[in-house]
């Protein structure tokens, strides 16, 4: 029998993650900018360091995850995945090639399974635009990679964990508090335990900020590190600074 071919991963910051499996190369809910409304990037990013980039990945329509310059700056030609109603909005800009999904759906790309799982995350555009709904994401068949996009724990999570090599978990936000719909360090040492992953990697930390007011208590990968080594102590977690990356 032939090896499997390596993987590989870049933390690129926020739910922004470049992942290599299976000859393919996808980008998670892309968002680049130095400066994203009041919120500013701790680090810059140069979309042409991210190329090529054969499928994006979006998980919701909030601001800071369904980013239309980010999206622009990578060409407008580029396949996007996107939860069902997300599409008109990228349509209206000019992207050619969008496909809808919901739940249980598939995507693939140049042989690269990819199927969309639930999120237990509320999801409106402004608070005039319609509700959404908010998809996590399973990479992969035979090595799995599960991007959560923003969710809250549910029922269902530990239905993703067969086969599952790496879990990205949102740990946090961008300001001093974290709303509804979204995994705290607690809570995500708490989703590894229904996921069991052989590596965890959080995201969704020490990025964004607001530029004026509060932003959120430093530490978060520390604590999500401590929780999951005593909640569930054989995964491997893995905090990556911005830009880092691991190969599996």
């Amino acid at each position: 029998m032939a090896a499997e071919a390596p993987g590989a991963l870049a933390w690129v910051g926020h739910s922004t993650v470049l992942v290599e499996l299976d000859g393919a190369r996808v980008l998670t809910d892309p968002v680049l900018r130095r400066r994203v409304g009041h919120l500013r990037r701790a680090e810059a990013v140069e979309p042409a360091a991210l190329a090529p980039v054969d499928l994006i990945l979006i998980s919701h329509v909030h601001w800071d995850h369904l980013d239309l310059p980010s999206l622009e700056s990578l060409g407008r030609d580029t396949r996007v995945v996107v939860p069902r109603g997300a599409r008109r909005l990228l349509d209206r800009h000019g992207f050619t090639h969008v496909t809808e999904v919901g739940e249980g759906e598939r995507a693939d790309v140049n042989g690269l399974a990819v199927r969309a799982t639930h999120a237990a995350h509320s999801a409106r555009r402004g608070p005039l635009g319609a509700h959404t709904p908010s998809l996590g994401y399973l990479l992969g068949d035979d090595r799995r990679v599960y991007f959560a996009g923003d969710t809250d724990l549910f029922a269902g999570m530990a239905a993703l964990a067969e086969r599952l090599h790496i879990a990205l978990l949102p740990i946090a936000g961008w300001g001093p508090r974290l709303p509804a719909g979204h995994l705290d360090p607690e809570r995500a040492a708490a989703a590894l335990r229904m996921l069991r992953p052989r590596i965890a990697v959080p995201i969704h930390w020490g990025t964004y900020r607001p530029i004026c007011g509060r932003g959120p208590a430093a530490g978060a990968e520390r604590e999500f590190a401590r929780d999951a080594a005593r909640v569930v102590p054989d995964v491997d977690v893995r905090v990556l600074p911005i830009g880092a990356g691991l190969r599996f």
